[in-house]
């Protein structure tokens, strides 16, 4: 059986509070919502803070709200069950509520938040494994060891961004606020990640994730599409974000199409994106679109599935997202 290692546990109220038990805690200390990744990765030993700093009793945290101009702001330890089911998530962005649907189980989804989701640990085979495991081949580059397994001669970890609400949310141009001993700053979501599967993103240690924020509607469409192996559970071996915003005549001004599950960090594809501008979403637009992703996502053999099958699903995939906007899921 595994079981957690001892550590110390902290509970704020406030985030000013959350900000100085960081701060006052030794390096290793770690802020922890639902847990649903932290702690089978800390029974694993794949992370061992010393500290938790606990977030559920910050109820600011949780809170989603609809300001003036529609835009939806959802507090960071909002569950996904929570997200998937609030009217004003339902009204300015369906297709995030779908992919709250698609991630784990319903059990967990009323456990996970979407803030933990967003800051979703890069997997791996080689990575994902207990301890004994791990030990038995040699750690890895990721925890303890020194070789990236994926690419013995790489100088780099090659571990996956695979939480499902990123390419959605990169696709659509949500931002984040992040807070801070320094204060607090907003980034658009993009810049969240880096493509490291070790330093895989731009969030200082003592900073907090504390909002989500999602754009007005002013006509635009998205869809989120995912492959795994079992329809529940799994985490994607593929997922395909898909933004369009659409002139009054059905025809495309701009457009994003996002790759998750194949790089360290999402993978805008902008040149897929550019043969939909000035299209109404036709079949061969689209096809061509499917077409330019496929070119440009290159997966590894570090998760489920051969790297080939997942590259061949990325066309497909990217065609049937796009097929949503069409039909305005």
């Amino acid at each position: 059986m595994m079981r957690l290692p001892h550590f110390g546990f902290q509970v704020p109220e406030t985030v000013d509070e959350a900000i100085t038990q960081k701060r006052d805690s030794p390096p290793d200390a770690a802020y922890v919502a639902g847990g649903t990744d932290l702690y089978p990765n800390m029974k694993r030993r794949h992370q061992e803070p010393s500290v938790l700093i606990a977030l559920h009793a910050i109820d600011e945290l949780r809170t989603i709200v609809t300001k003036a101009d529609g835009a939806v702001s959802i507090g960071a330890t909002a569950t996904l069950t929570e997200v998937a089911s609030h009217p004003a998530v339902q009204a300015v962005c369906p297709a995030l509520v779908e992919t709250m649907h698609l991630i784990s189980t319903p059990i967990l989804q009323n456990m996970g938040t979407i803030g933990g989701n967003l800051l979703l640990d890069t997997r791996c085979n080689y990575y994902d494994q207990n301890h004994e495991w791990r030990k038995s081949i040699d750690f890895c580059m990721k925890k303890d060891g020194e070789v990236c397994w994926v690419a013995p001669q790489s100088p780099r970890c090659w571990a996956v961004q695979s939480a499902d609400s990123v390419p959605l949310l990169v696709a659509i141009g949500a931002t984040v606020d992040l807070v801070g001993p320094d204060g607090e700053r907003s980034i658009p979501i993009e810049g969240l990640y880096r493509d490291d599967g070790i330093l895989y993103l731009s969030k200082q240690q003592d900073e907090l994730l504390t909002r989500i924020h999602l754009p007005s509607p002013n006509g635009w469409r998205s869809s989120y599409r995912k492959v795994r192996r079992r329809g529940a559970f799994d985490f994607p071996v593929l997922g395909v974000g898909a933004w369009a915003e659409l002139d009054s005549d059905g025809v495309v001004r701009d457009a994003r199409i996002v790759l998750g599950g194949v790089a360290s960090s999402p993978v805008v594809v902008e040149a897929a994106a550019e043969a939909l501008i000035g299209s109404s979403l036709s079949a061969e637009p689209i096809e061509e679109a499917a077409q330019l992703a496929w070119k440009n996502g290159r997966p590894l053999d570090n998760t489920d599935f051969t790297l080939y099958w997942r590259k061949e699903m990325i066309r497909p995939t990217v065609r049937r997202a796009l097929e949503d906007l069409a039909s305005h899921r």
